[in-house]
């Protein structure tokens, strides 16, 4: 894996063993050829982290800032082993499940990345959904702000009254759902 854009260009970066599917350079690539602009110096919220690819690629391609949250120490090490070496500023990693991170947490973002374990099975924990219906997002989402969440392209696009969908892509097994708030 390596950072595509930006000033950390085809930088390779290390993914932690706990991360059991990290978002592929081709989906990443696609994900922010959508974002275009909005990343320049955008405040930027990266969700059940893992390596840190989506929030690197952020702040590699101008964003102002990246908050970094994952459950697992591993990650958190390894998104700070990425940071170092990509030479970027303005990231921080947090180890939090995200739900208390949200509920503690005062900051808005103008994009907010969510890319938690795909839902696989009948009654499997739907992440996505919960993290929608939670009440947590809209506060911390700045005004014309994204939700960007990657999900299985096998799963119906999760809704809520709070948000409403931009678009929907699939990349082979994955898919992008961008989401405003309502």
């Amino acid at each position: 894996m390596r950072i595509i854009a930006g000033k950390a260009g085809r930088i390779a970066i290390k993914v932690p063993t706990a991360v059991a599917r990290p978002t592929t350079d081709f989906v990443r690539q696609a994900v922010f050829s959508i974002l275009g602009e909005k990343v320049e110096n955008a405040r930027v919220l990266d969700l059940f982290a893992g390596s840190g690819a989506l929030g690197l690629e952020a702040l590699s391609r101008g964003a102002k800032s990246c908050t970094f949250v994952d459950e697992h120490r591993q990650a958190v090490s390894v998104i700070h082993e990425n940071l170092a070496k990509a030479r970027l500023d303005g990231g921080h990693a947090v180890k939090s499940a995200v739900t208390p991170f949200l509920q503690r947490d005062t900051a808005t973002y103008d994009l907010i990345f969510a890319d938690p374990p795909y839902w696989k099975f009948y009654g499997d924990k739907d992440q996505v959904t919960d993290l929608l219906k939670s009440g947590l997002i809209p506060p911390r989402l700045a005004t014309d702000g994204w939700l960007i969440v990657e999900i299985s392209s096998t799963q119906k696009s999760p809704e809520c009254g709070d948000f409403t969908i931009i678009s929907r892509r699939e990349y082979g097994s994955s898919a992008i759902i961008i989401y405003s708030a309502a």
